[in-house]
């Protein structure tokens, strides 16, 4: 894929994104222990061991790439309350910006679900994305399953583009043999205008 794509911290007025460290380990455990039945879709790591591992994983795709990891702070408290990337991150050769990536890899505390933490995190993603790499397209993509995923990406303007059949791993506990179905929605550079006064008007 090439060299790590570095992006600096990108700051909401309720979120700010850091890039992804050890040192947020222990914050990112208290986040995932406040109410583990909130993951029903994704794998989150519920202990100091297993979180360190998920975030040497991730800096390892970093270094390869492959993602762009965050750790999503809440501004109020200083505190981080989840995660979240770029992932699938499609560059041409010779060409060191992407013209394509997926945002996900999304998880957070019980507490910060629900709140404008979500919906500005990917405002400034996709401003981000769109407005300093100039990609032509932003992916989301959930469990086909997961219903309030997918009305939350329909909601922030993502264009539904079907299901991709057994499509990767199961990430719901007990379904570790599993194929998920996944379905995948889309902003195309032509949509983010309008997506993102959306986004903006739910911010105020």
């Amino acid at each position: 894929m090439g060299d790590a794509i570095t992006v600096h911290e990108l700051v909401g007025e309720v979120v700010r994104l850091e890039p992804l460290s050890l040192a947020h380990v222990d914050e990112l455990v208290s986040a995932a222990t406040e109410d583990s039945s909130a993951y029903a879709w994704t794998v989150v790591p519920s202990n100091h061991q297993a979180m360190t591992t998920y975030v040497n994983e991730l800096l390892a795709d970093f270094e390869r790439g492959l993602v762009v990891p965050f750790a999503q702070i809440s501004v109020v408290t200083g505190r981080a309350v989840g995660a979240t990337r770029y992932l699938n991150i499609r560059r041409r050769a010779n060409h060191p910006v992407p013209y394509a990536v997926e945002i996900g890899g999304t998880w957070l505390a019980s507490s910060a679900q629900r709140t404008a933490v979500n919906t500005e995190a990917k405002f400034l993603l996709m401003t981000y994305a769109f407005e300093q790499w100039g990609v032509v397209r932003v992916d989301l993509k959930t469990d086909a399953r997961n219903e309030r995923s997918r009305n939350a990406m329909a909601r922030i303007g993502g264009t539904f583009e079907g299901v991709l059949r057994q499509w990767q791993p199961s990430q719901v506990v007990g379904e570790e043999d599993l194929f998920r179905d996944s379905a995948i929605f889309s902003v195309i550079a032509a949509q983010w205008p309008g997506v993102r006064d959306v986004l903006q008007a739910r911010l105020m």
